[in-house]
């Protein structure tokens, strides 16, 4: 079945050449981006991604289009889903770039958008069977900034880390920042229990604000489980019970060893069953 994108509202064959070399995005990482999961027909929690999208092009000093609010995307994205055969779950990526012009310094901070969506096999989330097998990845520190916090287009720590992964054999890696300080994994937030609460890394000490993260936080509290946002330092994540990594496409995932630590998943087991819960039907 052919496959189109949504280029400022324009469905595209999506293997039709789109952008000029002179693209903001491809020259200078000029850009952010949200991926989101529709599921029943819904792109969940829309509202809180696009409050992050609107704080990012705020932070990149971007002009916001009035006509950027939640009821617009949701349109945008279910028509493009539908003339995509989405019909159960699907992955949706929402990208804003600056519209060319100048080289370091813009001539403009208007933007332009892109919505792509594909098929998912899985119907809602569900927990993966094997456990991941996680290390630490501390060639390139993520920096702490405004910057840390939103999806920029300016992933290359995560690409170095992805290589990494791949060359040793891992399901994920985990970052640091500057000070050694446990961030985040490479697409996901990262999650250490101990006695039946949860530690993660504050914003501050430069992981990304996520979507699920802020969920699974929210989650727990209304469930009477501790959460603490405190910087993690290796040896949490080895005194730690369990591990789980969480994003808002695959909700969360369980690590089942890091270095010579083995982890159970009883704790993600009763979040995960939470997190369906929640799914907007």
């Amino acid at each position: 079945m052919q496959q189109f994108i949504d280029h400022n509202g324009t469905h595209i064959a999506a293997d039709q050449p789109l952008f000029s070399a002179n693209n903001r995005a491809f020259c200078y990482g000029d850009a952010l981006f949200e991926t989101i999961r529709i599921t029943n027909n819904h792109p969940q929690f829309l509202k809180e991604h696009l409050q992050r999208l609107l704080i990012g092009m705020s932070v990149l000093k971007m002009q916001i289009d009035p006509i950027f609010n939640e009821i617009f995307f949701e349109h945008a994205i279910l028509e493009l889903a539908k003339k995509n055969g989405v019909t159960s779950d699907g992955r949706v990526k929402l990208t804003i770039y600056r519209n060319p012009g100048g080289f370091y310094t813009p001539d403009v901070n208007t933007v332009s958008y892109l919505i792509e969506v594909s098929s998912l096999e899985t119907k809602g989330y569900d927990l993966n069977s094997k456990g991941y097998t996680v290390d630490l990845y501390t060639e390139l520190k993520k920096s702490q900034s405004a910057l840390s916090a939103i999806k920029s287009a300016n992933s290359a720590v995560y690409v170095m880390a992805g290589i990494f992964k791949k060359q040793n054999s891992l399901d994920e890696c985990i970052l640091v920042n500057d000070k050694g300080i446990i961030t985040e994994a490479i697409s996901s937030n990262i999650f250490a229990v101990k006695n039946g609460v949860l530690y993660t890394s504050p914003i501050a000490d430069g992981c990304v604000d996520g979507v699920m993260r802020k969920k699974i936080i929210e989650i727990a509290k209304a469930n009477r489980i501790a959460v603490y946002e405190l910087s993690v330092m290796q040896n949490v994540l080895l005194g730690a019970d369990e591990l789980f990594l969480t994003n808002s496409i695959n909700g969360i995932r369980w690590v089942v060893a890091y270095k010579q630590k083995r982890y159970f998943n009883n704790t993600s087991k009763k979040l995960l069953e939470k997190l369906n819960e929640l799914i907007k039907n």
